[in-house]
């Protein structure tokens, strides 16, 4: 590694909140964290009612350029999809400059009823990220099955949080701010920045969480 690199590496990450269909109103907990948190600042994919898989890939490659140090993601829904298409088509080497994503909520984009809005993200890919990253799935989430999640997180390379039942874990969830979100964030965050000043080219190992379900995810509010 260079010493430009080492140094860029070394600035505290830049959180891009990545959200999904319809854009995340005021009471979600990427607005949440926007409003609180110094360290996120929200993508414009732009056509938030009538996503295009190619833009919003194309937006997120922008975003993620125009930051000058090392970034996380923190996607929600078709966010994630998003994410994960752009870690397939992307060459970045492992952990730069995206250094984690947190993928909350992904929606099943292959299957029959899908909208087609949604569907035209699919097939859903199954290239295992070029970071580290957390998926966060519920057990009641009305747009995939829960296995469906488990079985993502596995092509993605993720480490497979279960969140109990928390609906599409958004705004109706009742989430706030959702504080056991942001300590998996945090742990992103923690492990990227001791990467960096570890020097190590080797890929961060993301610490459990304990505990992993429901507990410590606000329940939803019915």
């Amino acid at each position: 590694m260079n010493r430009v690199g080492f140094a860029e590496r070394q600035r505290p990450p830049v959180v891009l909140t990545v959200p999904g269909l319809n854009n995340s109103g005021p009471d979600h907990w990427q607005t949440l964290w926007e409003q609180s948190r110094g360290d996120c600042e929200r993508v414009n994919l732009g056509r938030w009612a009538n996503p295009n898989r190619n833009a919003w890939v194309t937006r997120l490659d922008a975003a993620i350029r125009q930051i000058d140090g090392p970034v996380i993601l923190a996607a929600h829904s078709l966010g994630c999809i998003t994410v994960a298409w752009w870690g397939a088509l992307q060459n970045q080497a492992y952990g730069w400059p995206v250094t984690g994503a947190l993928l909350v909520a992904p929606p099943d984009c292959d299957r029959a009823e899908t909208p087609d809005m949604i569907g035209n993200f699919g097939p859903v890919p199954r290239s295992q990220l070029p970071f580290p990253s957390i998926l966060v799935a519920s057990r009641d989430d009305p747009y995939i099955f829960f296995e469906r999640a488990h079985s993502m997180g596995k092509y993605w390379g993720s480490r497979f949080v279960d969140v109990g039942h928390c609906g599409h874990v958004n705004a109706e969830s009742g989430l706030g701010d959702w504080a056991f979100g942001q300590a998996l964030l945090d742990q992103l965050i923690d492990d990227a920045q001791g990467l960096a000043i570890s020097n190590d080219p080797r890929p961060p190992l993301i610490r459990s969480a304990a505990p992993l379900r429901g507990a410590s995810a606000q329940p939803a509010h019915r």
